[in-house]
């Protein structure tokens, strides 16, 4: 292992790569920690260390950014808009055709739809950080009462400083699309995967400290098994899958044969990857997010009964009804997100263009119909074990005492695991192309 280590940094190009990726996560870093113009900073540390653990609402993107949101630092957006855009951009691959069209079209139709994506990221950006600096203006960021750091976060509210704060975080998301499309091309990995790995990491000291402080060493080594379970359990998903195999009959064209060939169809177990949890969490986001611009008492002083409501069951993280709901979500949203991915009549008919056939199944709509099959049987406990990991981080709020930004749990040790065993099979390749032996053995 450590010889494959050593020969990662002793290849000039590989060692380039890594070195420029390094740097430019650097830099990501760095100015998650500059705070935005007109932004009391002490004051937002105070509310920081006076609400950890309780911004609940945020918790999801606060987490994606590294925390840069909740200390309104320039990079306070981090990477949600392009994600939130990128899966607009795909979902309306279903509704509108132009977009299908593009997406058939190859590399020059696949350009198109990138350019889609950086015009809506910046679009969300602007809406997201015109959300933000309104909250932070009304003092109810973080959710709490009374204490009046919390109410004063900005020093200048005028509407050009508001502005202003607007303009920077939203270029901010911009230069992050920037940085990772310079990783993409001249460094190592997806770039926007690794800027999310980066953020989500940077958590993780964090996270285990608060728990060791709070719990006792005890329980601090009782979390860390845990957690190696739980990683095991992921890498063993994440790499499982179902291969349905298919041959293609032999073609004469011209003087030359073709086909005859054996080959599989890979289904893995979790084919939605972590959109489930993004998409269940934002929807819980929603009423919650209403509830909390409707908190000024009535005429009788007394604070409605749908937002004591809600406020009761969707903004309490350890509450059973919220655990429930969010798991059926997961589990609704998952067959939603296959079934508009992976389409079996697409599927069945490349097959029969090209000559090949299941074993047993006749080709054309009785591959498609056991496509559809098999895809819905493996979908189960795909979605169940989805289902699983995101509650895992609300099973540690309630049992541990542990903010929703635990670290083996949820969405963020399903980007943790599925980035990282994709970044080292691109510098196995590198390494195989380069010493005919990789990084793995």
């Amino acid at each position: 292992m450590f010889s494959a280590i050593a020969r990662v940094f002793r290849t000039p190009d590989l060692r380039r790569k890594i070195a420029f990726t390094l740097a430019i996560i650097a830099l990501y870093r760095f100015g998650a920690h500059i705070p935005a113009p007109f932004v009391d900073f002490p004051n937002v540390q105070s509310c920081l260390s006076a609400s950890a653990g309780t911004q609940g609402l945020l918790s999801l993107v606060n987490l994606f950014s590294g925390g840069a949101l909740l200390q309104l630092s320039i990079f306070a957006l981090g990477v949600m808009p392009y994600i939130t855009a990128t899966i607009i951009v795909q979902l309306l691959r279903v509704v509108i055709p132009h977009f299908e069209t593009l997406y058939k079209e190859g590399q020059s139709g696949q350009a198109k739809l990138t350019q889609y994506t950086r015009y809506l990221t910046i679009a969300l950006a602007l809406l997201q950080s015109t959300t933000l600096v309104t909250v932070a203006r009304s003092g109810q960021l973080f959710g709490t009462t009374g204490i009046p750091e919390c109410e004063q976060l900005l020093t200048n509210d005028a509407w050009w400083a508001q502005l202003l704060m607007i303009i920077t975080m939203t270029a901010g998301t911009g230069l992050i699309m920037w940085f990772a499309e310079l990783v993409t091309e001249r460094g190592i990995g997806n770039g926007m995967s690794l800027l999310i790995f980066t953020s989500i990491a940077a958590a993780f000291p964090a996270s285990m400290w608060a728990i060791w402080q709070s719990r006792g060493f005890e329980v601090f080594l009782l979390v860390l098994a845990v957690g190696i379970v739980v990683v095991a359990l992921v890498v063993f998903v994440e790499q499982s899958q179902r291969r349905i195999p298919v041959q293609y009959a032999k073609r004469m064209v011209g003087r030359r044969t073709y086909g005859g060939t054996n080959t599989y169809i890979p289904i893995k177990v979790n084919m939605a990857g972590v959109v489930p949890v993004i998409f269940a969490s934002s929807l819980l986001y929603i009423p919650a997010l209403i509830a909390q611009f409707n908190m000024q008492p009535n005429a009788e002083n007394e604070i409605p009964g749908w937002v004591s409501w809600i406020q009761q069951y969707f903004t309490n993280g350890d509450h059973p009804v919220y655990m429930l709901v969010y798991f059926l979500l997961i589990v609704g949203f998952t067959y939603f997100y296959v079934a508009i991915t992976f389409n079996p009549v697409e599927v069945a008919d490349n097959m029969k263009k090209y000559g090949g056939f299941i074993p047993g199944i006749r080709a054309g709509r009785p591959t498609a119909e056991y496509l559809d099959y098999v895809l819905t049987r493996i979908t189960l406990p795909g979605s169940l074990y989805l289902g699983f990991i995101a509650l895992l981080p609300l099973i540690a709020l309630a049992t541990v005492g542990a903010n929703q930004n635990f670290p083996f749990g949820g969405a963020s040790i399903l980007i943790i695991v599925g980035v990282g065993l994709e970044t080292v099979k691109q510098i196995d390749a590198q390494l195989q192309q380069r010493h005919y032996e990789g990084l793995l053995r």
